[in-house]
């Protein structure tokens, strides 16, 4: 039985937690350092262990991605109707155990099941704090406080490239007695690990916020979905936009090191910084724009006004894709950055609509849908399309140019979405006028 809920008072619902933001981002920092920690080392890891790079897109794609989506929708169940604050605490819980396991896998197998439970544990805190971060915060905020989020999420993907790198330099040739006989590789991933892991510890000051904006209270699953079914005119091409961009992230964080490797011949050591340094300023750039752009197309009044960043990003994102392919180490750095950069934009502005055009109640299910199709699709296909692209091509050495393809074909697909779901977006999250085609 379905009832509405009582609005909360005007004044509460404008206050901002902005401290309870920033240790969200915190935590965020620490999910993303661990999950990012392998990218860097992949490389080492692969000569290691003796894997391919189709095994290697297995472990960061399918291996990864299906298992997270096959608990996304209980999650956001909990998400809409439980405590969030213990769901998190227990998803960061399994980020750590997952980020400390890779240290030690010994093959194919077990380094899946350890990469695979450091994905669930830090994508799945991702809806789970963007929930808290909607009811810490003003509807007028949000864009700024998913800004916020973002720092802690790329900050922590560009610490884990900067220490990565330095960290296996470092420990190929001095390596730690404490650490025994263990390879550079896994030592830097455990050092890291250990660091995330204390971010464990700040957990316990933060609080379950009131929820505002609740349209309906249920304890049903079902009827969430139904009621994002209803709304599909709009979800579907957003969820294409965002689908879109996230292959082609994908593929890019998962692949730029390799190529970086075999075609421009640089070591970890020397690509580790600036890449880092991309991603964190990347990050932060297309945080605040994204931001800043979503709260100014939210008071714009305009329908779709909220969605005009993320079209001018994708735009800009097609050309960008071709940097595997670039003539030289200076512009494979300026349109890898702008890859970066675009891909935040579109993610910030997206993850704005669904806290902004969504109702409360139908917001963990809505980020746990798009996870679903986001983990069956992008995280677990996109690296293995690349793959079995370059091996179509000729073999391992085309990797550059698969990925080329592949981030063309995606970044069309992401603009044509943003453009439809612009077109298609209601008002308010109670209106409806427009949520059916």
């Amino acid at each position: 039985m379905l009832q509405p809920a009582a609005a909360p008072a005007r004044d509460e619902v404008r206050k901002s937690s902005w401290g309870q933001v920033l240790l969200l981002a915190l935590i965020l920092f620490g999910g993303a350092m661990m999950l990012t920690a392998f990218g860097p080392l992949q490389e080492a890891a692969k000569q290691d262990m003796k894997l391919s790079d189709m095994a290697i897109s297995l472990v960061q794609g399918l291996m990864t991605g299906a298992p997270a989506a096959l608990v996304a929708l209980p999650i956001s169940w909990l998400i809409d109707h439980g405590n969030r604050v213990r769901l998190l605490k227990s998803l960061f819980a399994i980020c750590v155990a997952g980020a400390l396991w890779t240290s030690f896998s010994g093959g194919f197998l077990s380094l899946s099941l350890a990469r695979m439970l450091a994905a669930i544990g830090a994508g799945c805190a991702i809806a789970v704090i963007i929930s808290l971060s909607a009811d810490l915060c003003a509807p007028d905020h949000r864009g700024r406080a998913i800004v916020v989020l973002g720092l802690g999420t790329f900050a922590g993907g560009a610490a884990a490239f900067i220490f990565g790198g330095a960290l296996i330099t470092q420990f190929a040739s001095h390596p730690l007695a404490v650490l025994g006989p263990m390879t550079a590789w896994r030592a830097s991933n455990l050092i890291m690990s250990l660091a995330g892991a204390a971010l464990l510890f700040p957990l316990v000051f933060l609080h379950e916020p009131a929820r505002h904006e609740v349209e309906m209270q249920s304890a049903s699953l079902k009827v969430a979905l139904s009621a994002l079914w209803a709304k599909r005119g709009f979800l579907g091409p957003l969820f294409l936009g965002q689908l879109a961009v996230g292959m082609a992230d994908t593929a890019a964080s998962i692949w730029a090191a390799p190529v970086l490797i075999r075609n421009f011949h640089q070591t970890p050591a020397q690509f580790a910084a600036w890449v880092g340094g991309a991603l964190f300023v990347g990050g932060i750039g297309g945080s605040i724009l994204g931001g800043l752009c979503a709260d100014w197309g939210q008071k714009s009044g305009r329908r779709g006004g909220l969605l005009i960043a993320a079209v001018i990003a994708t735009a800009i994102g097609i050309p960008a894709a071709f940097f595997p392919m670039a003539p030289n180490l200076l512009s494979f750095q300026i349109l890898f950055f702008l890859l970066l950069f675009s891909g935040t934009v579109t993610a910030v502005v997206s993850s704005t609509a669904v806290t902004v055009l969504i109702p409360n109640e139908e917001r963990g299910a809505c980020m746990a849908a798009f996870g679903v199709v986001s983990n069956l699709v992008g995280k677990s296909v996109a690296p293995v399309i690349v793959t079995l692209g370059s091996l179509a091509m000729g073999g391992e050495h085309h990797l550059a140019g698969a990925l080329a393809v592949t981030g063309l074909v995606t970044g069309v697909a992401s603009f044509a979405g943003y453009l439809w779901a612009m077109l298609r977006a209601p008002l308010s999250p109670t209106d409806t006028a427009f949520a059916h085609p």
